[in-house]
């Protein structure tokens, strides 16, 4: 399917807790229909994950299962959504990954049997297609082990399953630390939109063969937050990661266009733009993050979600207990503030405080006022190609940010101002045919890339 038309087009209509196309998964769970439930993210420790190591780390796993879920019951939250990521050696064999699955599956499923908890489990997989350079996208070793992950955790009980995939950032790491604006419209609008669209047909495909398994969503992740991440290092401009951030969307709708129905992934901050295109509820996370990373996003990015996450919290002794569940109670509270409201009638007037708080303090948030999301929204679905949304929504980020400038209610750096000339004047001259751009992109990163693995 291809989106021409905007689900939300109104940004009254985009808030938290509300989707027009509400999710039912897991054990009685529906996400968007006027609930924010908290998705709890988690990890091990420092821990080399061997033969003799794995033992330790499937009895760190079970003791979060029991603390989160412990956690969430006692605070008798509504709903509660537990998000496994496979780290790397458990997405090379999956058969621990199906392990972890199956443990977390049947800890959700005993606490619904006993207490009626409503839950759900994401489960998502490393794209371990990027373990070798350049990589070998759909096929080898490193795309099979890829898929059985994603099979053997769907088989092991598994309801979402997501990825944050990597198509593209080969060429966009060198891109962004170039400040390389044609070169990130490649890597995103052109190989990256590629591989999704690939990739989630097989991942669509794998969820259509199992009942109750559904295919959630992607991120950018390892684009528009690596340069999120960038710039709060100062090794990079705010104008340029928030930028990127805009032309990341198109990128992640790509994934809905080809079998996704959400919740989108908590990492992917686009989700705004995705929930306006496509209706599907989505996952954010902001302040709570915090344990994982720092951002100039910690309110705002809650004003239109329906899961609230924490970003990945390690299973570390704090003062309390344990990380996992520390955050299971922060989360529970924040979804409470938003419920209460949804139950009110006042969540606009909630979600304006949210918004207003962060808005103009940094052009990150700005790009992600309801207001723009349906303004970056509108630009990319006035477009045919990936390429061309991509673009449009650079640009009209752009627009966005210079009209608060102009407005005075935006104040950037002078070297924060001279890049974003630059940046307009970069987007401005871009071919206007993808053909012209990888053309170009050839000479300057040919070596990084395989043109098969993009169907090239």
């Amino acid at each position: 399917m291809r989106y021409s038309r905007l689900t939300i087009s109104n940004p009254d209509d985009l808030v938290f807790g509300r989707a027009p196309k509400p999710v039912s998964c897991g054990f009685g769970l529906t996400i968007g229909a006027g609930e924010v439930f908290p998705e709890v993210k988690f990890t091990l420790p420092a821990l080399d994950l061997n033969d003799s190591t794995w033992p330790e780390a499937v009895r760190q796993y079970e003791e979060m299962a029991e603390t989160m879920i412990g956690r969430a019951i006692t605070l008798k939250v509504p709903g509660l959504v537990l998000e496994y990521e496979l780290l790397p050696p458990m997405t090379e064999r999956p058969e621990w990954g199906r392990q972890i699955t199956a443990l977390l599956h049947d800890a959700l499923k005993k606490a619904h049997e006993s207490s009626g908890l409503r839950s759900a489990l994401r489960a998502t997989i490393i794209d371990f297609r990027q373990a070798h350079h350049p990589p070998r996208l759909r096929e080898g070793r490193d795309w099979d082990v890829t898929r059985a992950s994603f099979e053997q955790c769907a088989d092991a009980g598994a309801h979402l399953l997501s990825i944050e995939s990597e198509g593209g950032k080969e060429v966009s790491d060198e891109a962004l630390l170039a400040g390389d604006v044609p070169g990130m419209a490649f890597a995103l609008g052109v190989l990256g939109c590629r591989d999704m669209a690939w990739l989630w047909d097989q991942i669509s495909e794998i969820c259509r063969a199992r009942e109750g398994v559904l295919p959630a969503g992607d991120s950018a992740c390892a684009f528009a937050n690596t340069a999120m991440q960038l710039a709060n290092q100062r090794m990079l401009p705010e104008i340029f990661a928030a930028t990127i951030r805009a032309m990341a969307a198109p990128n992640s709708l790509v994934a809905f266009e080809h079998g996704a129905v959400g919740p989108s992934k908590d990492c992917a901050y686009e989700g705004p733009v995705i929930k306006a295109i496509t209706g599907c509820p989505i996952s954010m996370e902001g302040k709570s993050a915090a344990c994982a990373h720092f951002s100039p996003i910690g309110n705002i990015a809650a004003a239109c979600c329906d899961l609230w996450s924490n970003e990945a919290v390690q299973n570390v002794r704090l003062l309390s207990g344990y990380a996992p569940e520390v955050f299971t109670e922060i989360l529970s509270y924040d979804c409470r503030l938003m419920n209460e409201a949804l139950k009110r009638g006042d969540e606009r007037c909630l979600r304006d405080l949210l918004v207003e708080s962060d808005r103009y303090l940094s052009p990150q948030a700005l790009v992600l006022s309801p207001e723009a999301t349906i303004a970056i929204a509108k630009a990319i679905i006035a477009e045919k190609s990936d390429y061309a949304r991509t673009v449009a929504a650079g640009r009209t980020a752009v627009e966005l940010i210079r009209s608060a400038v102009d407005d005075g209610k935006l104040t950037l750096s002078s070297v924060e101002t001279r890049w974003l000339g630059r940046i307009e004047q970069g987007l401005a001259d871009l071919p206007t045919d993808e053909a012209a751009l990888t053309e170009q992109m050839r000479s300057t990163y040919g070596h990084l890339f395989d043109p098969a693995g993009y169907g090239l």
